[in-house]
């Protein structure tokens, strides 16, 4: 569930009536849209915003509108509001990585970015990005976020910063490229003529050249201080004694100026301001509900608008506005109201935002008004806490702030200081804050609340034990979470009941596992919970998989990895590896290539060793498929290294047993027994004894293995075992037998349309297909199967009666031998020097004279016709 975005900050705001038109700077400006950075950098009230804001009315380029506070430090957040800006241009820019900012896992923000940039570059027209008010931002995520986009950024993209302080962006590399426009205090300074036209035209003081040009120098060309003045003087009658006795330093004219305007306000209205600073920006209605006096809201702002009193308006239709930050600044450090009252008021505010459906600023207010009752009511949510609902970042600051005396009264708050830890795979750190947990619950009454609390450390350890894998631990944990969560609790009984699927899928106990993962899913969806929700589609769809429901399990995946919509989200890996065993077993290699380089990605970039040893493992596989069986060889020495110095022993028998397969194809037979001799890998095994001539052996080995197999329900093991059965049965000279067992394993393959399956086994089961098919059983199938072999041993009887086709060009027949030689279309690009969608139309061509639909079977169909 994404949280609700505040509108108002992607408006541009209005130019003010009074602005100067400073055809200079708009040159300055106008040219750097040539570069990749325009850069306003200058302290506060140089007018900075109001530059660009009338500049931009002058562009017809497209324009993107961030205005930054404090709270977009935040790189979640802030990449929220960008992409949510950058969608005010198009509607989809980004729309694929949002749902990975409400992930309370920690972000990989170099591939989010890799996506965003993407998104930019299919963008048909330049436009103007600018980021307001930088200097509030303190995040080195957030630099880096915008160094990435200056580094890799597509050239359509302008981006405009403005803000107090140089930021710590790659300037000094800008600068020497020529990609970076500036504009500084000594460029923003109103010249003699602009601040006459500006205090005499726009402020309406008809002051005298000379008495502009000592003002200008009194305040040394600065716009906000000259408005000050020019406010003050209004209700001057003497003008030049008011201008001699103006000086000093920025922040005391400053200071000066203000007390000489609130000075000259009403009551009501200086009250109005400060009672109304404690806000970011406002509306009527919630200024109405801060202030605490009678007045009129809407009549204070238009009023406060008329007279130039730094208010801000932040969209077209004026309802809702700012105070200058400097102005606001100000205004909080004179607030004459008590410490309670500005509490009170934060409260109300809190509410409002609150009942508005902005939790996250009804959040801060709270926090700002230090009730924490209902900071802590905030952070629980309805059944559905904040950090559970992307706002794990901004839940975690404000805990590390809180004294221990405040956690301790409050015991679950640790518990959701441990869930926000573990989520960042601190399972150190978690069980710290669950112990704190338990010690302060010896001190509180036991009621509801702290049962619940109890539950959610057993839930909370059942995580911790479900990542270590311990799963008894995960069983207890669970049961026990159970026991105390209260009904209500949706979050953590959701987590808790996809643990208990979890245990049951490390047990083997597949149908119980599938059954939780099915009744998390729905849950899940309608309460708004991301992360177990497609931890559940995870594991449903390596279940649809093992039970050999490879349709299903595709689109389980490929459902999960929209949900995820962040293609740098690590456990997206999971996903990727399942397509591309899916798409292996459909002999589309491209595609399996394609997912499988994905995961290999994730896995480095997020340091999942098990899932990159899965992902190089699998890698070696394609590699065998093409016939590539050196890199195969090498790639599973990588794994084989990273299984040892990870110390994930477990894995070391899967890369074996696909060794075996390169030893067997390289006819190392040696090699291959003394790997099955080492490790428990039985289906290798049968095919070591095989290829040793040793058919009844592995019968002996796959019959018992078969029927513990069928008693477990496993589908996808008993497949394979029935495949190798066939094969040792016809070695056996059994083949009437043989073609039984193999008809049987056909008919459980259809379904899922297994290729690879029986293409990995050799020429060994060509001529048991050949047998099936003369007998005309299921021929279809098996003249799919036949035709996915890199082989001339196909029977006559598959190309009689085949329609005529059309003759292949010279570059056709060229590009064709590429492709049966094993390269990927980039590989042919190269090598023939051509554009590799002029390959792709080469390769259109071929399939529709072939008629086929991928490159395996058009290289399967070209042999048959020997043209290769």
């Amino acid at each position: 569930m994404m949280t609700p975005i505040l509108t108002t900050k992607l408006h541009i705001p209005t130019a003010a009536s009074t602005v100067v038109h400073r055809a200079r700077l708009f040159q300055d400006l106008n040219a750097g849209l040539e570069h990749k950075l325009i850069l306003v950098s200058a302290p506060a009230g140089f007018g900075k915003t109001s530059v660009i804001t009338s500049w931009l009315e002058t562009q017809a380029h497209t324009i993107a509108w961030l205005a930054l506070d404090e709270n977009d430090s935040d790189i979640a957040r802030f990449m929220l509001y960008l992409i949510s800006a950058l969608q005010t241009i198009h509607a989809d820019m980004g729309q694929g990585v949002l749902p990975a900012l409400a992930s309370p896992q920690t972000l990989s923000l170099d591939l989010i970015l890799t996506q965003l940039v993407n998104d930019i570059a299919q963008m048909p027209d330049d436009f103007i990005l600018v980021l307001d008010d930088y200097h509030t931002i303190e995040s080195q995520d957030v630099d880096h976020a915008i160094s990435f986009l200056l580094n890799h950024g597509s050239p359509q993209m302008h981006i405009v910063i403005t803000t107090r302080e140089d930021p710590n962006l790659p300037l000094a590399g800008l600068r020497g490229r020529g990609q970076l426009t500036e504009l500084r205090a000594s460029d923003l300074r109103f010249t003699d003529d602009e601040a006459k036209q500006f205090l005499n035209t726009s402020m309406g003081l008809a002051l005298s050249q000379d008495y502009v040009v000592a003002l200008e120098k009194r305040t040394e060309g600065w716009i906000v201080g000259l408005q000050l003045a020019a406010i003050s003087m209004q209700n001057h009658a003497d003008k030049l004694a008011f201008i001699e006795n103006f000086s000093g330093k920025h922040q005391y004219v400053l200071d000066y100026l203000v007390e000489e305007v609130l000075q000259q306000q009403s009551d009501d209205t200086k009250n109005f301001l400060l009672q109304t600073s404690i806000l970011d920006q406002f509306c009527t209605d919630l200024c109405d509900v801060v202030i605490d006096f009678d007045a009129n809201s809407q009549a204070m702002l238009n009023d406060l608008m008329r007279a130039n009193l730094f208010l801000i308006p932040l969209d077209n239709e004026r309802k809702w506005f700012r105070y200058h930050h400097l102005f606001r600044e100000l205004l909080r450090q004179r607030l004459n109201l008590s410490a309670s009252n500005t509490e009170e008021a934060h409260i109300r505010a809190s509410q409002w935002y609150e009942q508005q459906g902005f939790e996250l600023d009804a959040f801060h207010h709270a926090a700002k008004a230090n009730d924490i009752p209902r900071v802590v009511r905030l952070i629980e949510g309805d059944g559905m806490p904040m950090h559970f609902r992307g706002q794990g970042r901004v839940v975690q600051a404000w805990l590390q702030a809180q004294p221990t005396a405040v956690l301790d009264t409050y015991p679950q708050l640790w518990t959701s200081y441990a869930s926000i830890v573990l989520g960042q795979g601190k399972l150190d750190m978690a069980e710290t804050k669950l112990h704190h947990a338990e010690l302060a619950l010896q001190n509180v009454t036991e009621d509801v609340h702290t049962r619940d609390t109890i539950g959610r450390i057993a839930a909370i350890r059942a995580t911790i034990s479900a990542m270590l894998k311990q799963v008894d631990a995960i069983i207890s944990h669970s049961h026990d979470a159970f026991e105390y969560l209260h009904p209500d609790n949706i979050a953590f009984r959701i987590s808790t009941a996809w643990k208990l699927g979890y245990a049951y899928d490390l047990q083997g106990k597949r149908a119980e596992a599938q059954q939780a993962y099915q009744e998390v899913i729905p849950i899940g969806q309608r309460s708004g919970d991301i992360v177990f929700t497609r931890l559940a589609k995870l594991g449903l769809g390596y279940l649809q998989k093992a039970d050999n429901k490879l349709y299903q399990a595709a689109e389980t995946y490929h459902d999960v990895l929209h949900m995820f919509g962040d293609p740098s989200a690590a456990d997206a890996g999971i996903a990727h590896i399942g397509l591309a065993q899916i798409y292996y077993q459909w002999n589309e290699l491209e595609t399996a290539q394609d997912h499988i380089e994905q995961s290999i990605q994730l896995a480095k970039k997020s340091e999942k060793y098990d899932r990159l040893i899965d992902s190089l493992v699998f890698q070696a596989r394609l590699y065998i498929a093409r016939d590539r069986l050196n890199d195969a060889h090498d790639i599973l020495t990588e794994a084989n290294r990273v299984a040892h110095q990870q110390n994930i022993a477990h894995k070391v028998p899967e890369i074996a047993d696909l060794q075996v397969h390169t030893f067997l194809r390289l006819g190392q037979l040696e090699s291959a027994g003394y790997l099955v001799q080492t490790y428990d890998i039985p289906l290798s095994e049968a095919r070591v004894l095989i290829a040793q001539n040793k058919p009844k052996a592995a019968l002996q080995l796959l019959e018992p293995l078969r029927q513990k197999m069928e008693n477990k329900n496993w589908a996808d093991e008993c497949l394979k075992i029935m495949v190798l059965q066939s094969i040792a049965v016809d070695a056996s000279d059994k083949t009437d037998e043989a073609l039984a067992i193999l008809a049987d394993a056909l008919a459980l393959a259809e379904s899922g349309a297994f290729i690879r399956l029986f293409v990995d086994e050799g020429t060994r089961i060509i001529q048991l297909l050949s047998a099936l098919y003369e007998q005309g059983i299921m021929s279809d199938y098996v003249q799919k199967l036949l035709n996915a072999f890199d082989t001339n041993t196909i029977p006559p009887t598959l190309s009689a009666n085949q329609p005529q086709i059309d003759a292949l060009s010279d570059r056709e027949l060229e590009v064709l031998t590429l492709i049966a030689d094993g390269l990927s279309n980039r590989e042919i690009s190269k090598r023939l020097f051509v554009a590799l969608d002029t390959v792709k139309g080469h390769n259109r061509n071929i399939y529709q004279k072939l008629q086929v639909k991928r490159r395996t079977e058009a290289v399967a169909r070209a042999r048959e016709l020997r043209l290769i």
